[in-house]
């Protein structure tokens, strides 16, 4: 089959996201076994480049490849990180947060679920209320960009407090890594993480959990709560082997090869300007049909949209799902409880262009399926 023959659809779930040809094609590789030096000569630059996407410097921080979907970084951290004696303080405002603390109870890790709302920026007086009442906290725990709502949180200002009482901070940036800006150093992270399906718009199976070499080296001695998804025996075995510890991903790992040669290319601020041109595209057709955000625009990441179901008795999401994915475009349903919401996403290869021909085809289904324009809110 030709590459051309491939339908190209316009995905504005919150991943996997959107990908390019040649990232498609560099999975097209001759059958090779992961030992080889050939394949293992990949790993090496492979995790300084993802080091450089958040301007860390490679000395001090490394990145550490594993073979899953995103929330396997969140096992990983999570039980790799805590050491005996330590707690945890998971900053739970959203449903990526809420994972976390679903980990943490898996494992019967020592915890504080610090509740905070979830369509506004969390309380940063109460967090460090927490700090200072509870001197076990061995890490602070946020997500940098609440993929379900679309919320960004003030990781900065959180990693401030944690560093300022003695603990360090883990950042889940699954849905905003190699996106958006993100600095180490500037915004106090100690510890982030990916998938390669998202930011760099790779395929999925490949993670990567970034962070600092002298916490992950010291972790060696933390307990041991899991054998495959443990940072220390992963992070070891890079650094004695050059390879991964388990079978990797190869031809996702070829395609993320490709995938980050693209990234650099492209830039990180033409990249993130390219991200704002789609969303402010996406807000264009929000407003002009209507339509509610469930979030106010001023405490969004700029990268997702929940909007709002209208009530209007004739909506009905799947089949505007529906019609719109026949026609090469994916949305996606919301993940606030309590509220219909479908997502509207700015990630992948796409561009303005993209929306503009989505918003069409929206309207054809709205009209399709009687739902009245401009959207009905009581």
């Amino acid at each position: 089959m030709n590459i051309r023959d491939v339908k190209r659809n316009v995905l504005l779930n919150p991943g996997p996201s959107t990908t390019t040809d040649s990232v498609k094609l560099a999975q097209i590789v001759p059958d090779i076994c992961p030992r080889e030096k050939e394949f293992a000569g990949i790993m090496a630059p492979m995790r300084d480049d993802l080091v450089k996407i958040v301007h860390g410097d490679p000395k001090e921080y490394t990145a550490v490849l594993f073979c899953g979907s995103g929330t396997i970084c969140i096992d990983i951290t999570l039980n790799s990180l805590l050491d005996k004696g330590k707690k945890a303080l998971i900053v739970q405002n959203g449903s990526y947060s809420e994972r976390a603390c679903e980990v943490c109870r898996a494992y019967g890790l020592d915890h504080i679920e610090l509740k905070q709302p979830i369509d506004q920026k969390p309380d940063l007086s109460v967090i460090e209320d927490t700090l200072r009442e509870n001197h076990a906290i061995g890490y602070v725990y946020v997500t940098y960009h609440e993929t379900g709502t679309g919320l960004l949180n003030p990781v900065k200002e959180i990693g401030a407090l944690a560093h300022k009482y003695g603990a360090f901070l883990i950042t889940d940036t699954t849905s905003a890594y190699a996106l958006m800006p993100i600095n180490v150093y500037d915004q106090n992270i100690d510890f982030c993480m990916a998938s390669a399906q998202k930011g760099i718009t790779g395929m999925t199976g490949l993670s990567y959990v970034i962070g600092r070499r002298d916490i992950i080296e010291k972790s060696k001695d933390f307990p041991v709560r899991s054998y495959y998804c443990n940072l220390f025996l992963q992070y070891d075995y890079f650094e004695r082997t050059g390879e991964m510890h388990f079978t990797p991903p190869v031809q996702t790992i070829y395609a993320a090869k490709q995938a980050l040669i693209e990234y650099f290319e492209e830039g990180e601020d033409n990249k993130w300007a390219r991200h704002t041109r789609v969303m402010n595209a996406i807000r264009k057709g929000i407003d002009d049909l209507g339509f509610r955000e469930a979030l106010s625009r001023d405490v969004q990441s700029g990268l997702v949209a929940a909007v709002n179901y209208p009530d209007d008795p004739n909506w009905d999401f799947e089949k505007i799902h529906d019609y719109c994915y026949e026609r090469g475009f994916t949305i996606y349903p919301g993940k606030m409880q309590g509220v219909g919401t479908f997502r509207l996403c700015a990630l992948g290869a796409i561009d303005e262009d993209d929306i503009v021909k989505f918003w069409e085809v929206f309207t054809e289904a709205m009209k399709e399926t009687g739902v009245s324009i401009p959207a009905v809110y009581k």
